[in-house]
């Protein structure tokens, strides 16, 4: 989520925000000892990214599939007017919705699901089917998730186009 105040993270607290990312229950203490700075630098340093909306909260991870939650799928939507999702239902109406994300381009919302099982998957697309065009990825397994946030210094150049002048017209 992206918030109002401007944090720019340094390396102490990239650090920080690591070992609260690996284990969100750690002591002011063994953060101290982690990072190498005192309890109450530490405790000031969290208080402040807290503040900033830098650490949004804290929470334990649930696997789903243990708790009975078997099908992780993600749907893509493209709503018909008057009829969309974010606009006319509440979060109480669809259990099943893990998140939602606002598109750019062809759909306009992807939701990720999850069910107990294939029918009661079949009868969730059903209802959402009603705000609009769906197409459905049932996920197999996944490979990778969970990457903490962390810097992002590597610069992504973009490549330019072969055989195409800014001008557009091909010299």
């Amino acid at each position: 989520m992206a918030t109002s105040r401007s944090f720019e993270p340094d390396a102490v607290d990239w650090r920080l925000l690591a070992e609260l990312q690996a284990d969100a229950r750690l002591s002011f203490n063994e953060l101290s000892r982690r990072v190498h700075l005192s309890p109450p630098a530490v405790a000031e340093r969290v208080r402040r990214m807290r503040e900033a909306g830098v650490i949004a909260g804290y929470r334990a991870t649930v696997d789903p599939a243990a708790v009975g939650q078997e099908v992780r799928a993600f749907v893509q939507l493209r709503c018909r007017p008057g009829a969309c999702l974010l606009r006319t239902t509440a979060e109480a109406d669809y259990p099943e919705v893990a998140a939602i994300h606002r598109l750019s381009g062809e759909y306009c919302t992807l939701l990720e699901l999850r069910a107990r099982d294939l029918t009661h998957f079949e009868g969730v697309v059903e209802r959402i089917g009603t705000h609009g065009e769906l197409r459905t990825h049932v996920v197999l397994s996944t490979q990778y998730e969970g990457r903490p946030v962390g810097p992002l210094d590597t610069p992504r150049p973009v490549t330019p186009s072969a055989g195409w002048s800014p001008r557009g017209d091909g010299e």
